[in-house]
């Protein structure tokens, strides 16, 4: 898709090409996040740039257990927290210090494709498990997949690609399904990225033995920088054990550390988000637009992904009909669901406006092939 948007820029002028496929932040960070950055950097402390321990500066490390502490009301230490190169960081760490050869991890279809390496990067088993109709998880469905060799369940709300949100009563729900040695590992790196007035449940308080990859590349708009962490709930018996290997697992992997002079930044600022109301205005006039065009394109609750029906049953064929307009989307096929494509809210609103046309032609000649 992107040696795809090389060539059609090249082809037909950048201004005629709107990539819906990326999910980079097209926004800037925001402001207190710079100051903070410019703060760490002017202080030029001693071995600011340096080595730290394996699991992040403990100083930083004790800042987001107290934070953790006051959202969930579970006693986090700095023990409770290793900082990351990120979510992806995060979900390999842990995933290599819980798999054996042969073990299996859930998964939700659809799903973020590159959990699948993750898994199978340490030997472990993909186990798809399709959500409901409506694209939340379906308890009954994920219960009939455990087996002996379970070892995880891959929860991610705002979900990436459908931009749904868990809510609290299922999390609960979820909560009786996940038994030792089975763990909850819930992806959240959109979880500040939520939409009218909602507030998005906290996992941590609902689900006993969950740990939680975070990262702040999509609230701060700063993907590029790779910082975020991996907090292991206290009220698993074996959280001692498991932040132990999993500190040793970072060393070994090669995450020497997360960024050192973010460490500190986000310290500083550990809730700064983006404007989410610029995304949300985004959403509103794509899904609006497309929806008066006949698609079936429902408003996500957060992230900034929106996961339309395709009008024909071949998402990849449809695909293909959008790049002849210019418009540059996702399959569904390549997040485990056929049939659906995944548009990206980090473009710009005056290119969604220029996308529109192109839009209804694609939609247009689908039905006429039909």
């Amino acid at each position: 898709m992107f040696e795809t948007g090389i060539q059609l820029r090249r082809e037909r002028g950048p201004e005629n090409v709107f990539d819906f496929s990326l999910g980079n932040p097209e926004v800037e960070p925001p402001d207190a996040v710079i100051a903070a950055l410019r703060r760490v950097v002017e202080e030029n402390r001693p071995r600011s740039h340096g080595y730290m321990p394996n699991a992040g500066y403990p100083e930083v490390r004790a800042q987001i257990a107290r934070q953790l502490a006051a959202a969930t009301g579970l006693a986090f230490s700095d023990e409770h927290v290793i900082m990351t190169s990120g979510a992806a960081g995060a979900l390999n760490t842990v995933l290599k210090s819980v798999l054996d050869p042969g073990d299996e991890v859930i998964v939700l279809n659809p799903y973020f494709p590159e959990y699948r390496f993750y898994i199978e990067n340490h030997g472990g088993r993909v186990v798809p498990v399709e959500t409901a109709a409506d694209f939340l998880p379906d308890p009954a469905r994920i219960a009939a997949a455990i087996t002996p060799r379970t070892k995880a369940l891959i929860l991610n709300s705002p979900n990436n690609p459908t931009g749904r949100l868990y809510p609290a009563g299922l999390l609960r729900e979820l909560n009786a399904i996940v038994r030792a040695p089975m763990i909850a590992i819930s992806d959240e790196p959109y979880r500040p990225i939520v939409y009218d007035g909602i507030t998005a449940p906290v996992t941590l308080s609902l689900v006993e033995r969950a740990v939680l990859a975070w990262s702040w590349s999509k609230a701060m708009a700063i993907a590029g920088e790779r910082i975020g962490y991996l907090a292991i709930s206290p009220r698993l018996g074996e959280a001692a054990a498991l932040a132990n290997a999993c500190t040793f697992v970072h060393r070994i992997l090669g995450y020497i550390n997360a960024p050192a002079i973010w460490q500190h930044v986000v310290a500083l600022e550990p809730d700064a988000t983006v404007d989410v109301s610029l995304y949300q205005a985004k959403r509103d006039r794509l899904c609006g637009a497309l929806q008066a065009m006949g698609y079936d394109a429902p408003r996500p609750e957060g992230s900034f992904y929106v996961f339309p029906r395709t009008p024909i049953a071949d998402d990849v064929a449809f695909i293909a009909i959008l790049q002849r307009e210019g418009i540059l989307a996702v399959p569904g096929a390549g997040f485990g669901r056929g049939g659906y494509m995944r548009l990206s809210l980090t473009i710009g609103l005056p290119e969604i406006e220029r996308s529109l046309p192109g839009f209804e032609r694609a939609i247009r000649s689908a039905r006429a092939a039909r």
